[in-house]
């Protein structure tokens, strides 16, 4: 027990510190990401609702594609691929130095897109759940379109969206430990190599799951705090 215990320990002996640290990494990662990927899975959704048959056609597209190629394909395509042909655009524009991209930001852009992908669903559930009157109210107040889906139609779209975006932001924390294979020292990353140095597996990935259950719980509560805060006028109401 006192070995388990200074091999979680703080300090040069121990793994705990390290571990920490690199669940800090994978919050930081899905923290990063959200706001990403959920903007542009709204964008997606709105463009599969428009009158432009390119737009919808685009968006199931879109979806069709990152939904269905795996998760580690995409991360592996922005990574390598993407940085591959940005370094030769960059040395075709004869630009000074050469461009890398940095694992963080490669892990970001891959998984906002496969975010993107799996929130524009319960964007559009949501926005098919707002009944037509209220656009039609708004517009007759005199509210211009922007001002209709900003005061009118977002606060409801939100409400109604939050539960299903919960269930995507959850993925998402567990999706992040697929950025270990491009090197970046997330949680999985760091619990790896602990586990190459302490040949300890169960006690290294043990721990490693507590930091991503706790990581889990402590976002279940904020998730359900803000359904509640979200759907109390309604309750008020009734």
């Amino acid at each position: 027990m006192n070995e388990y215990l200074r091999l979680l320990s703080y300090g040069p002996e121990g793994w705990g510190d390290e571990l920490l640290h690199g669940a800090g990494v994978t919050l930081g990662l899905a923290v990063a990401t959200l706001p990403f990927g959920l903007a542009l899975g709204l964008a997606v959704a709105l463009a599969a609702r428009s009158e432009s048959r390119l737009w919808r056609r685009l968006a199931v597209v879109y979806t069709t594609v990152f939904r269905g190629v795996p998760e580690l394909l995409t991360l592996y395509i922005v990574y390598y691929g993407m940085q591959t042909g940005l370094h030769h655009l960059w040395q075709t524009l004869a630009l000074p130095g050469s461009f890398e991209m940095n694992a963080f930001v490669a892990g970001m852009i891959a998984l906002g897109l496969v975010l993107a992908a799996f929130s524009s669903e319960v964007w559009l559930g949501a926005l098919n759940a707002i009944p037509p009157g209220q656009r039609e109210g708004a517009a007759a107040l005199g509210l211009r379109r922007g001002q209709v889906f900003r005061l009118v139609i977002l606060p409801q779209l939100l409400r109604v969206a939050l539960p299903g975006l919960g269930n995507n932001w959850t993925v998402l924390v567990k999706e992040t430990s697929l950025v270990s294979t491009i090197a970046l020292a997330d949680l999985m990353f760091v619990a790896s190599r602990a586990n190459v140095v302490t040949k300890e597996p169960f006690l290294i990935f043990g721990a490693a799951c507590l930091l991503y259950l706790a990581i889990s719980l402590v976002s279940t509560g904020v998730l359900e705090r803000l359904e509640a805060r979200a759907g109390r006028p309604y309750r008020l109401r009734a």
